[in-house]
This record gives structure tokens, sequence and C-alpha cells, in this order.
């Protein structure tokens, strides 16, 4: 771990630029992703990459270059590249930036069980293999596969000011999915998948509930092939953490990214329904709603120290009792706009900028256990993992999909109904907001397939969030 970091200081001590502020980001990523389908190992995946970016400040103008060589010439001829964009630039910059701060911090930041080592390729196969196993033997079960995720990332961040980050993380992503027909219909559920991945080592595996999970998730895939449509019209609405996920990232974590509110994505992936001037002023969702900024979370998958600019890292809340306090924005974005934001300049590998992104992105726990949630629910639908999304280029009105719903009559749950669907604005769906679960419903999830900018950057979000319940939801099956 950092073993290159004494050789990688050395050469950035000895690197010559004309430039008041330059500053160097390595990383070196390795992965692996394996998979057993229906009893069968599919070829591994296995990934390495390694890289620098060099970012200059040259008379008020920033400009970045990156590579792979990292050699002492090969750092040089990154950080002459980024000098002379810079003047390229110059006439054109719409920003001075000669009085944004800069970070001097120091620090390591580690995933939590870093230091013990992760079961053997083989040895994941064979829990896979098990797992696989496990399925029940029944005609109507017609494809399944057990698979896990596993990623290493080792982050050095450098410049001259002093500043000196190291950063080692691990990446866990377990998943399950089970497919059944009938002939006449297919459904699939899941475990992970999409929305399970965190930071540690082979705990995550029992924590996820991946193990010993092939009979649950196979029998609910035949729950549902004989369930009937989901009804249409008005509910309350029980959404479930691994639904949450979605619901938390598409209307609340994307509009509130700061350079997409200043008009920075309107070309790949939109703009927002949120204005500058809302910020302190609105009511975005009922009193029951809070959420937070909160990288302090061991195991989330965006928990870290600093971002990729050198901002430490605190929990914020961006809206407190429904009211919006302040963006995802990273410095940049603070500085072009004039307001508060939080330490999410982050990119997702050594050839990409840093741009305002979410990190984790939670809310907060209520005070009502399952029981309580559901038992004050007179006519409503729990709906569970999402499968479709759909949601406009200002992230307002969307309509989602989930794989599991189940219908609540007089406060008790009642029967499995197939293809849930709902649709909102989010401006209106948030104050629809009507109980929040307490610690005990509380989940900490996230995706590892979060995509922005031009070009495309993929990166992991974590999303922690209690079951929630809304009012008054149109609701609608397959059919609708």
């Amino acid at each position: 771990m950092f073993d290159f970091s004494a050789p990688l200081k050395q050469r950035f001590a000895a690197l010559q630029s004309s430039a008041q502020f330059f500053s160097l980001r390595y990383v070196r990523r390795t992965s692996q992703h394996l998979c057993v389908r229906k009893n069968v190992a599919e070829p591994p995946s296995l990934g390495s990459d390694e890289g620098a970016m060099l970012t200059v400040r040259l008379n008020g103008v920033e400009a970045y270059a990156a590579t792979n060589d990292l050699s002492l010439r090969g750092l040089q001829a990154a950080l002459q590249q980024a000098e002379a964009m810079a003047r390229r630039i110059a006439p054109h910059a719409l920003l001075n930036l000669s009085e944004q701060t800069v970070s001097s911090a120091k620090g390591d930041y580690l995933s939590p069980h870093l230091h013990e080592p992760f079961p053997s390729l083989a040895d994941c196969l064979g829990m896979l293999m098990a797992e696989s196993h496990a399925v029940p033997a029944d005609e109507r079960l017609v494809d399944w596969q057990a698979s896990l995720g596993l990623e290493n990332v080792e982050q050095i961040y450098l410049n001259n000011a002093g500043a000196e980050i190291r950063q080692a993380q691990r990446f866990v992503y377990p998943g399950m999915t089970v497919t059944a027909y009938d002939g006449h219909d297919s459904q699939t559920r899941s475990l992970g998948r999409d929305n399970f991945g965190q930071q540690g080592g082979i705990e995550v595996m029992t924590s996820c509930g991946l193990l010993d999970a092939a009979v649950k998730v196979a029998d609910q895939a035949l729950q549902l092939i004989l369930a009937p449509n989901t009804p249409s019209g008005p509910r309350d609405l029980l959404l479930m953490p691994d639904q949450m996920v979605l619901q938390i990232h598409e209307s609340i974590g994307h509009p509130l990214e700061l350079d997409r509110i200043l008009g920075d994505e309107r070309n790949y992936a939109g703009t927002s329904f949120v204005k500058p001037s809302d910020f302190g002023t609105l009511q975005y969702g009922s009193k029951l709603l809070n959420v937070t900024f909160d990288p302090d979370i061991p195991e989330q998958l965006a928990s870290y120290s600093h971002d990729d600019d050198g901002s430490a890292a605190s929990k914020q809340f961006l809206i407190r009792d429904g009211l919006l306090q302040r963006p995802l924005g990273g410095a940049l974005s603070q500085y072009r706009s004039g307001l508060p934001g939080v330490a999410n300049s982050r990119a997702s590998s050594w050839n990409r900028a840093p741009i305002d992104r979410m990190a984790n992105l939670n809310i907060e726990p209520g005070d009502q256990s399952m029981d309580s949630l559901i038992g004050n629910i007179e006519h409503g639908i729990l709906m569970s993992t999402n499968r479709s999304w759909s949601i406009d280029d200002a992230r307002n009105k969307f309509q989602f999909g989930c794989e599991w719903g189940q219908l609540i009559e007089n406060g008790e749950l009642k029967g499995v109904v197939k293809n849930p669907n709902y649709r909102a604005i989010s401006a209106h769906f948030w104050k629809s907001l009507s109980a929040v679960g307490d610690a005990s419903t509380f989940k900490v999830l996230g995706t590892p397939n979060c995509g922005k900018g031009e070009p495309n950057q993929v990166i992991r979000v974590g999303h922690a969030s209690p079951a929630c319940v809304f009012a008054n939801v149109d609701v609608f099956g397959g059919d609708a």
C-alpha cells in the first residue's frame, strides 16, 4: 500500500513550473468481476489501470493534462502541456481563479478492514458456485446468476502548497439475480446487483445478504409470475431502501449538483428545476425530509477524507426539515456561484478532471418502525428494488418501476403484485413524504454506475436511507 508514494513525491518535488499553482493526482486501480451463471463459471474479467493528472493555475487560468508515463520526464511533459493549454485558453477564460484558495491538507484514508486479505479468486468463485447450486430445481426458473465485483483504488494528491493526501479503498459489489418464466410471462428478482456496494472486506458478502439467499430470491421470482398485475390509481406508497436509492439519486442528487444548476450539463445530462436563488428559500419536501452529504459512514461507497481537489469532507445538511439549504458543489462551483457547498469535486479516474458529483447522499432516519409504517397505511402499496427509470432533463417529471410489490390494506401487508410502477413530479413528490422509518429500517446502499460529464465519467455513489411513505401517489401496473 502506497509503495509508490516516496518516488512519486521525489518526482513531484523535481518538477519545474512557472505556474503559481500546480498539483498532481495519481490513481492506481485494479478490479475483478466474477460471475457464475446457471452453475457455470463465466470467464473472470480482470482490470488494471494507473496514471496521473497534472493541473496548473497560470495567471488565474486553470488547465490540466493526464499521462500514464509516471517517469519524471513523463510527468514534466504533462505539466508543460497543461501550462501551454492555460496560455492558449487565457483569452477566452470566463473566470479569474487567482484568488481561489487551494488545499494544503495532509492525511491518509483507508477503507474498513483494508489490511485484512480478501479471499482468493478461486475461493470467491467457490462461494458463488455454491449459491448458484442452491437455486431450487424448477423448470420455471430459466436463468440465474451469482456475481461479485471487487475494486481496489489507491490515490495520492500532491500540490505545491504542501498538500499530501493518500487514500486507499476497496469496493465490494455482490449480486444475485433469478428469472422465472411460465410460458406467458417472465419476472426477475434480484439481490444487490446495481444498488448494493460497500467499502470493506468479505464481511460485505454477509451484510448484503448474498450468502444463503438463493432459495428466497428464487421463491420471490416464482411468486411474481403467479401474482396479479399492480392495480392503477392513487395510493400511499411505501418505498423500501433499495428503491429509495434511485429516488434520492435522480430527484435529489442530480438536481442539486451545482455545476448542473449553473448550466454545465445541458449538452449531456440535462439541467435542473432548482435555481441558485432557491437555496435557503425553497421548501423542497415535507418537514420530515432531512438530507445529508455524509462522507463519514466508513462502509459507504463514497466515504473519503478529501475530494479530488484536496478539500476536506465533512457531513453537511443539504435539506433540513424540508428546506433546501446548500447544493452539491465543490470548490470551483462555490467560487463561481458564491454559494456554500461540500467537498464533492470528484473524478472517475486519473485521466478525467474533477467535477461536481454526488458522493454519499443520505436521508436521515425518522422515528417510525416498519410495523408502524405499514400499520398507518389504509390503502397503499410497498415497492422494492428498481427495475426501470425515466426522468426529464430538468430532473423533475419521473416514472420509476420496481421488481417487487405488495398491497397494503388497513395496516396489513397483503398479496404480492407484479410490475409495480409509480410516477410523480420531484417538486411535489417530496412534499408528500408522510412518514420516515427509524434506524431499524435504515440501509447503507449505493451504485457504481452513475454517469455524468463530457467525456463521460462513471463513478461510485453512496445512498443510505430508511423506508419512507409518500401519500397519494399515482401507481400503475405493466399494462397501464
